[in-house]
C-alpha cells in the first residue's frame, strides 16, 4: 500500500495526526476528541432478507483470492428439512470477536487488532502456520491457506479493500438483496446503528464471552 494510499485511509476514517507540544509529542486537541470516538466496525446479516445466492462468496473469493477449495465466509443452508419452503440460510464467517481468542494465542502477533480501525487481521508475513488462532477460535471460522501456508480470517476486506479506497467490504457490494450492512458502531447516524436500534439481533455463542461483533437479524425467534 502506497505512503498516499495509507494516508487518505487514515483521513478517511478519522484519525488526526500527531501535534508536536512543548513538552514533546501530544495529541491535538481534534485527535483527542477523536480517539474518545473509536470506531468499532461491525456487520450486519439479516437472515430475513438472504436468498442463499452465493454471490457475497464468489465476490470474496475474488477480491481477496481466496482457494476455490477454502473460504473466508460462506452462506450455509439451515433449511429444516421438514418444512423446505422456508428456505433459511446463516452466513459463517469471522465473529469480529471484541475480546479475541485468536489474537490473545498467536505466538508472533501476526493475528492482532489493525492499529488504525481495530479490525482483527492478519499480517502474512508473520504468521508461521502454527495453527493456535484456529484451535483457539470458539467459531470455527479461521483456516491455513492451502497456497500461502498462512492462517487467514474474514476482516472485512480491510487489506483488499478499506485500505484501498473501499467504503464496504466485497461481500457487502456484491449483496443484492441488502442482507448484509456494514459500518461504525459507534457512529449512532449510520445505517448500522439506526437498524439496531430498532430491530432485534443476536449474536452467536454469546456466552463464550468473545464480544462477537457480527450481528445476526434471525428469521425465526429461535437465533440463527
Amino acid at each position: 500500500m502506497s505512503v498516499k494510499s495509507r494516508r487518505n485511509f487514515l483521513k478517511g476514517i478519522g484519525i488526526g495526526s500527531l501535534a508536536l507540544g512543548t513538552g514533546g509529542y501530544a495529541l491535538s486537541e481534534k485527535t483527542q476528541t477523536e480517539q474518545k470516538l473509536k470506531k468499532h466496525f461491525s456487520m450486519i446479516y439479516d437472515q430475513t432478507k438472504c436468498v442463499g445466492c452465493a454471490e457475497c462468496e464468489d465476490a470474496c473469493h475474488s477480491v481477496n483470492l481466496v482457494p476455490a477449495a477454502q473460504n473466508r465466509m460462506f452462506i450455509q443452508d439451515r433449511t429444516d428439512p421438514l418444512n423446505v419452503k422456508e428456505r433459511r440460510f446463516v452466513r459463517v464467517s469471522c465473529q469480529q470477536c471484541e475480546d479475541a481468542p485468536c489474537v490473545n494465542v498467536c505466538p508472533t502477533a501476526a493475528c492482532h487488532r489493525d492499529s488504525i480501525t481495530d479490525i482483527v487481521t492478519m499480517n502474512g508475513d508473520d504468521c508461521i502456520g502454527c495453527a493456535y488462532c484456529l484451535v483457539a477460535c470458539p467459531y470455527d471460522v479461521r483456516f491455513i491457506n492451502e497456497e500461502t501456508n498462512m492462517a487467514e480470517n474474514c476482516d472485512f476486506c480491510l487489506k483488499s479493500r478499506l485500505e484501498k479506497g473501499g467504503e464496504v467490504p466485497g461481500c457487502v457490494e456484491a449483496c443484492k438483496y441488502d442482507a448484509l450492512v456494514f459500518g461504525d458502531l459507534n457512529d449512532k447516524k449510520t445505517i448500522i446503528s439506526r437498524i439496531l436500534e430498532i430491530k432485534d439481533s443476536v449474536r452467536q455463542k454469546p456466552e463464550m464471552g468473545t464480544k462477537p461483533s457480527l450481528r445476526y437479524i434471525p428469521a425465526v425467534r429461535q437465533g440463527v
